[in-house]
């Protein structure tokens, strides 16, 4: 993180593998709670479904995510796998925290241990952890925007990613998503007021 970047406001990390659900949840609270404002993620690859730049996601090409790298415009960044880059961008929280909202990112496990790792004490990190492998893998196929080489590769992604879970604030098992929505909804308020 470069020196000028300035810490002026509270964050939520929410962290998990692809398909466990944190995008969800993250939906949800921001719809529910109008004191949060989300971080919207550069990536290097292309949209899928039914992605929309700058709002999903902020599109780059690798060119591009690189020059941004080097112009030291991210809080963090990360290359997932070869070519395919994600990283938070220092506008995007300063936007939020300029209108006195909470920011809330949603990123890999990885992600969210580099901005806690930034953030300390001014975040409060989730990991949104699913039922089991078997019932992430259904909902992956479920989604039917990923090819197959697509969902072995985040599966494979996926154990590393839990066994990173307790480096996170809070495990939130999402095997019930009203049930989680409304504890990630309390875990969220309590952090803000506190």
């Amino acid at each position: 993180m470069s020196q000028s970047f300035e810490i002026k406001g509270k964050c939520l990390i929410f962290s998990a593998p692809s398909g466990a659900g944190k995008t969800t949840l993250v939906h949800y609270l921001l719809r529910n709670m109008d004191e949060l404002e989300f971080s919207i993620s550069a990536a290097s690859r292309e949209p899928r479904g039914r992605e929309v730049d700058g709002e999903d996601y902020h599109f780059l090409s690798v060119d591009e995510f690189k020059s941004r790298i080097e112009a030291d415009a991210f809080v963090e960044w990360e290359e997932v796998y070869t070519d395919m880059f994600y990283g938070t961008l220092k506008s995007e929280v300063e936007k939020a925290w300029s209108k006195g909202k909470t920011v809330v990112f949603d990123v890999d496990a990885e992600g969210g241990i580099n901005l806690k790792n930034i953030f300390r004490n001014h975040a409060l990190s989730i990991f949104v952890k699913p039922p089991s492998l078997f019932v992430l893998e259904q909902r992956l196929r479920d989604r039917r925007t990923e090819t197959e080489n697509s969902i072995q590769k985040r599966l494979g992604k996926a154990q590393g990613e839990l066994d990173k879970a307790e480096k996170f604030d809070y495990i939130l098992l999402n095997d019930n998503l009203e049930k989680a929505c409304h504890e990630a909804k309390d875990l969220v308020t309590q952090f803000i007021n506190g």
